[in-house]
Formats: structure tokens, C-alpha cells, sequence
């Protein structure tokens, strides 16, 4: 990224995140969980599958698994059919199981404060990681780039790459560090709240006319 596009996107990034602020002022997470733990379960659990749907398994399966030794000695079968409905859930119960048991004996049952260490857990990429370092700990390492964050970065013209991992490299240059954290849950309520995947009306939008080549550019949600 050269000075020039630099210097735009830095700029544009505050306009956008300006009147984020004005439209959604108390962002939040929107998984529900009781402690550290279970939000990793929902962030692990919340990959492909949408908040809501991870919200109304884990009612259930909290219940059912209170303590972290309940998921280290749970049956991988019965736990499968547990979350099946979040989909992938082969593969979810595979890390999810295989992440409790590494850090009740590497971390004493207690989930990490850096990123090196969370990217050591089943499952946890630098999404997971910095979803859970910034709700967990309040530790802010870098940005957790989602569908939604990945889409509002290639319509704004906010990166050149497709790739969450570089998106989340540019996002770091251009956001300022303080706005980090809640960068991602801004983002995730305009797509949840004004602006779906979807093609849909763009005229009211005030984000589109901070940037109108945006009104026609519509990424795909991989």
C-alpha cells in the first residue's frame, strides 16, 4: 500500500467509523455465554453458522455441560449431535473437545492472554483469538475479521485482498488501534441492520455516500 492509498484509506476508515458510531453507539457481542470458556465454545461454534442459531444451542448445551472437565470427558458422538445444527459440526466438535483438553493440562484450565498461545488451541485462528483475547481479557492484538468485516473491507475499498488474514493487516495500518475492538462489531450490525449481502437499496445509505463506488460492489460472503 503505497503513501497515497494510505493516507485515503486512513481517511475514509474515519469517516466510516464516525457514522457507524452514530447509528450503532453500544455495540457489543452478540453470543451468549456465562464465562471465558463457553464464549470460546460460541466463537468456535459461530463459524459458518449465524449468532442467533450458535445462541439457541448453547442454551442447551451450557446446560448440559457445565464445567470444563464435562467437555473433556464428553463422548465426541453425543457431543456431534449436540451442536449439529450449527453445521460443520464434525469438525467443531473435533477442535472444541480437543481444545479442552489442551487447556486444562497446558493452561490450567484457563484460557491464554496472548495471540501466540490462543493460535496454539484447536480451532482458534486470529478471528477466534481476537475475539476472545478482547471480550475474555481485554486484550486487543488486532482485528477479527468475520464475513461481515471481509465484506465492508473489499466494498470500501479498505484492502486489496480477498483474504481475511491480509484484510485484518491492512485493517491494522489504516484503523487507529483504539478503535480496533469495536471496529468488528460496528461492521457485523451494519450488515445485520443496513446492508445484507444481497443486492438491496443503497440510496439512503450514508456509509455509500462517503464512498458511491460502493453502491455497486457487492463481494461475495465467502
Amino acid at each position: 500500500m503505497n503513501d497515497k492509498k494510505l493516507k485515503e484509506r486512513k481517511d475514509r476508515a474515519a469517516k466510516l467509523i464516525r457514522e457507524l458510531r452514530k447509528f450503532f453507539p453500544n455495540v457489543k457481542i452478540a453470543l451468549k455465554y456465562g464465562n471465558n470458556w463457553e464464549l470460546l465454545v460460541s466463537v468456535i461454534l459461530s463459524a459458518q453458522c449465524t449468532d442467533k442459531r450458535v445462541n439457541i444451542v448453547t442454551q442447551e448445551l451450557f446446560k448440559k455441560y457445565r464445567t470444563l472437565d464435562d467437555y473433556v470427558s464428553a463422548d465426541i458422538s453425543e457431543f456431534e449431535k449436540d451442536i449439529k445444527s450449527t453445521g460443520f459440526y464434525k469438525n467443531k466438535a473435533k477442535n472444541i473437545l480437543a481444545a479442552a483438553k489442551l487447556v486444562n493440562e497446558k493452561f490450567g484450565g484457563k484460557l491464554p492472554k496472548t495471540m501466540e498461545e490462543m493460535l496454539t488451541i484447536p480451532g482458534a485462528a486470529r478471528k477466534t483469538a481476537n475475539v476472545v483475547l478482547g471480550n475474555a481479557h481485554g486484550v486487543v492484538e488486532g482485528i477479527a475479521v468475520d464475513t461481515h468485516v471481509r465484506r465492508f473491507a473489499i466494498r470500501f475499498n479498505l484492502s486489496d485482498y480477498a483474504d481475511p488474514v491480509r484484510i485484518e493487516k491492512d485493517l491494522m495500518e489504516i484503523v487507529p488501534k483504539k478503535d480496533w475492538f469495536n471496529f468488528t462489531y460496528l461492521v457485523i450490525e451494519y450488515g445485520r441492520h443496513m446492508a445484507p449481502a444481497r443486492r438491496h437499496d443503497t440510496s439512503n445509505d450514508t456509509l455509500v455516500k462517503i464512498y458511491p463506488p460502493a453502491a455497486t460492489k457487492w463481494p461475495t460472503a465467502r
